[in-house]
């Protein structure tokens, strides 16, 4: 199947497919599915990663697709989404506090926001809130965590424009260049996406299989 075979029909878009999201919405879709992922605990699925580096890739003119994106504003669309999604998670996490991760039986979010609080811990504010940006779902969970445990909201947001700019543009760039030194690369979307989301999860499992390590460990030693 095309990873564009949904982008005709919008009432059956696919949240968890780049390119029918960005078919149906085009830069738009961009900003919206970035504010949700890195500022509302229920954006935790969402393919950032893959969303951003597709957009890249799509940018480049006389890709044969039936999308064809402006490079100025996928860059726009996705900084701005990334960036107010981070301060509007912040602020929630500010007034919500850790009641809203005890709501959730998301296990996936209670793992990341494990792996949250251990960054803030071992690399502190600075260092934490930009290198959370290349981890899913820890990149969601920290924003609102970091408001829960009363980070300086001045620190906060300087390093997350940080982390945010670099991100998505460092994404989208790549996917750019990719697309303008391989001719056709639409042929080879599906693959390309498909090592983009692999990849992104790599630091993620390498975490989890620590973790599990690190408690098997201390239960022997009990």
């Amino acid at each position: 199947m095309s990873v564009f075979s949904l982008a005709a029909a919008p009432q059956a878009v696919n949240l968890l497919d780049a390119g029918s999201l960005l078919g149906a919405f085009g830069a738009l879709g961009i900003a919206v599915v970035l504010f949700a992922e890195t500022g509302l605990l229920v954006g935790f699925f969402l393919p950032g990663d893959s969303l951003l580096f597709t957009a890249g890739l799509l940018c480049v003119s006389g890709n044969h697709g039936p999308v064809e994106l402006s490079l100025p504003q996928v860059l726009i669309a996705a900084v701005a989404g990334a960036l107010l999604g981070a301060q509007a998670g912040y602020w929630i996490g500010r007034r919500g506090g850790r009641a809203l991760l005890a709501r959730s039986r998301a296990g996936r979010l209670h793992e990341g926001a494990a792996r949250a609080e251990e960054l803030l811990g071992k690399y502190g504010h600075a260092r934490a809130i930009v290198l959370a940006r290349f981890v899913p779902v820890v990149r969601t969970v920290l924003n609102p965590l970091a408001g829960a445990l009363n980070v300086p909201a001045g620190v906060f947001t300087l390093w997350q424009v940080v982390g945010g700019t670099v991100w998505t543009v460092g994404l989208v760039l790549a996917g750019y260049a990719l697309g303008s030194s391989v001719p056709n690369v639409d042929r080879y979307l599906l693959p390309i996406v498909a090592v983009v989301v692999v990849i992104s999860l790599i630091p993620l499992a390498a975490e989890l299989l620590r973790s599990r390590g690190r408690r098997t460990a201390e239960g022997d030693n009990s």
